[in-house]
């Protein structure tokens, strides 16, 4: 079984790594996509590539436009979705990940601490699998590919 999946979420820890790492020592056939991580070429690229623009709004607009050309792609080529949610700041990119992910149907799993599980009940009610940790994320997946438990 091969699986594609979209690492939606926080970026100011090194979560997607620990999955890389843990689904290559687990042999998985997985392939990872993500987000631009890079916080300012994602913020910047709608003014590199369109032109510059004085007003931060529009800035704003045309980069989120482009990345979502890129978020709507690799959500709709996922099986599935991991969203990871940080305490240190609000994440309402990953919220929206979350919910176009549920949209479409894709299942999602979510990733979080416990002191926010109040705020994220609802992504919470609408995901498979609700975990705290990267390495819960690959023992799910293993469990998936394999069929059995980890060890």
């Amino acid at each position: 079984m091969k699986l594609s999946v979209y690492l939606s979420g926080e970026i100011h820890s090194n979560w997607r790594e620990t999955i890389e790492a843990g689904v290559a020592k687990a042999g998985l056939e997985v392939t990872l996509t993500a987000p631009n991580t890079c916080h300012a070429d994602s913020d910047d690229c709608g003014d590199r590539i369109l032109g510059s623009e004085e007003n931060n709004f529009w800035k704003d607009h045309k980069a989120s436009k482009i990345n979502g050309l890129r978020t709507r792609k690799l959500i709709s080529d996922a099986d599935i979705v991991v969203v990871r949610f940080g305490d240190k700041y609000k994440q309402w990119n990953a919220a929206f990940d979350a919910g176009y992910a549920a949209a479409l149907g894709k299942s999602l799993i979510v990733m979080h601490g416990p002191e926010i599980v109040h705020p994220l009940k609802e992504v919470d009610a609408a995901a498979q699998a609700v975990c705290e940790t990267p390495e819960q994320v690959v023992e799910i997946l293993q469990y998936i590919m394999t069929n059995q438990l980890p060890a």
